[in-house]
């Protein structure tokens, strides 16, 4: 079934004209399938195809450019169940018919002694300073969750987020919206639009070669360097993949990797180790660098600045790059430099307690739709910078926090579509199977098709660090 959605429209032409876009190409996208998908309180299913809508366009917009068309961009169907798959993904992806946990016992809401705090310890060394910053010795799972317990209930909400995250630890306290807008971080968040795109530096006009014939791939001969973890950046850097980029995923072997989030996350891309400690390894990442066409980033504000990676740095090398900067909780306030995780932001911005039971207890969204929604949003200003340098040269540089989309969601005019059915759903009919050298793979398909374009990714994901730190 295909339908107009007046919530859907507003939000995409929000999203479109942060990024820049023409205001009559919104009107290419067609909505297709139930408005009930990812059932919630907040209009989430409004978000998730918009962002969606909003990267396809993105897309189609490219490649018209590609073709000389101009901004004659093909009208796109965006399809609700092919979304509410793709925005659960982590959670459907088997391999060799094995599921993955999702949460560790220590990332959970837990009672304070004046409210609620969430942690986050899925990673060893969060689950480690976690710990440590409470005085709770190393255990059993049981026997640690029960301690733990103990110790936060006679604790304030607030000093458990301070000492945890001096520790270098992550929780939050869990608050409504009303107080994180009185927060002054919840204020430097307010202060600052959904997302920004601007270009950064003088620089002639740089074109993408013609496309090649065969399907429609916007991103061909596209050079990404993904220095994202997580969720947000690397669904960022999927759909580019998707859309024919040559996308080399960078991570340090100092940090551990949760095997279940490369995977889902790495399906069309290609993953390395570089130590940027190292001497020699920071020459090998000078050398991908000085060849790449796009950065994008998913560290907290700050991290990566002693490397030389800040958006400014990277385009006082290569004026003509296009930066991508994504992080939790935004470049400006006193938690700009704070760690933080999907889980974490919607406990800190109220919608934790707007998704709550009827006993009080915090709830969630239906899905991690601050990390997928933010990676979409990442994606089409990567796509819409590449056609902006096309047209009127320079640099780009585009900044989205997990917190700024939360905003959006809570507070920025998103409305709920009526609910409309178009047969059961059934995530089944969004799912693949796949032979990879890891094993067999059951996946969610990409949430977007563009037309003519391929239905999956060019090949399943491959091990973490397995690739030579070169571009095709």
């Amino acid at each position: 079934m295909t339908t107009r959605s007046t919530a859907a429209d507003a939000a995409l032409s929000t999203i479109w004209l942060a990024l820049g876009g023409s205001a009559e190409l919104p009107a290419q996208v067609r909505w297709v399938g139930p408005g009930d998908i990812l059932p919630s309180r907040l209009p989430v299913a409004t978000l998730a195809r918009a962002t969606v809508a909003s990267c396809a366009l993105a897309g189609v917009e490219l490649w018209a450019h590609r073709e000389n068309t101009g901004d004659r961009a093909t009208a796109v169907g965006i399809d609700a169940g092919a979304i509410a798959t793709a925005f659960t993904s982590e959670r459907l992806l088997r391999l060799n018919g094995q599921a993955f946990g999702s949460f560790a016992p220590l990332s959970r809401f837990w009672r304070a002694a004046d409210g609620w705090v969430r942690t986050h310890g899925n990673y060893p060394h969060h689950r480690t300073r976690l710990l440590a910053a409470l005085g709770v010795a190393e255990g059993s799972d049981d026997d640690v969750v029960e301690v733990v317990a103990g110790r936060l209930a006679t604790l304030p909400a607030a000093a458990i987020e301070e000492s945890v995250t001096a520790a270098g630890g992550l929780a939050v306290a869990v608050r409504t919206p009303v107080q994180w807008a009185a927060h002054p971080q919840g204020a430097a968040v307010a202060a600052r639009p959904l997302l920004t795109l601007r270009r950064a530096t003088l620089a002639s006009p740089r074109r993408l070669p013609s496309a090649p014939a065969g399907p429609v791939l916007p991103a061909t001969g596209v050079r990404v360097l993904d220095l994202t973890r997580v969720i947000a950046g690397p669904v960022a850097t999927r759909i580019l993949a998707l859309l024919g980029a040559d996308v080399l995923r960078v991570d340090s072997p100092r940090l551990p990797e949760i095997e279940a989030q490369h995977l889902d996350t790495g399906f069309g891309k290609r993953s390395t180790l570089l130590d940027l400690e190292q001497d020699r390894d920071r020459t090998v990442f000078e050398k991908l660098l000085s060849g790449a066409d796009v950065v994008v980033t998913g560290y907290r504000a700050g991290a990566l600045d002693r490397f030389g990676l800040s958006p400014q740095s990277l385009l006082e090398r290569r004026p003509d790059l296009v930066v991508a900067r994504l992080s939790a909780w935004g470049v400006a306030g006193p938690w700009a430099a704070r760690r933080g995780f999907d889980s974490l932001v919607q406990a800190a911005c109220g919608i934790a307690m707007l998704e709550r039971d009827a006993e009080g207890t915090p709830g969630a969204l239906p899905a991690q739709a601050l990390d997928h929604g933010t990676g979409y949003l990442l994606a089409a200003a990567v796509l819409r910078a590449l056609s902006s340098r096309a047209i009127e040269g320079g640099g780009w540089h585009a900044e989205l926090s997990l917190a700024q989309t939360a905003r959006w969601l809570v507070d920025g005019g998103l409305a709920k579509d009526h609910p409309t059915r178009d047969g059961p759903y059934d995530p089944a009919r969004w799912c693949a199977e796949v032979d990879g050298e890891v094993g067999r793979f059951r996946h969610a398909l990409p949430a977007m098709t563009l037309p003519r374009g391929p239905d999956t990714w060019s090949h399943p994901p491959r091990r973490w660090g397995a690739d030579e730190p070169v571009w095709r």
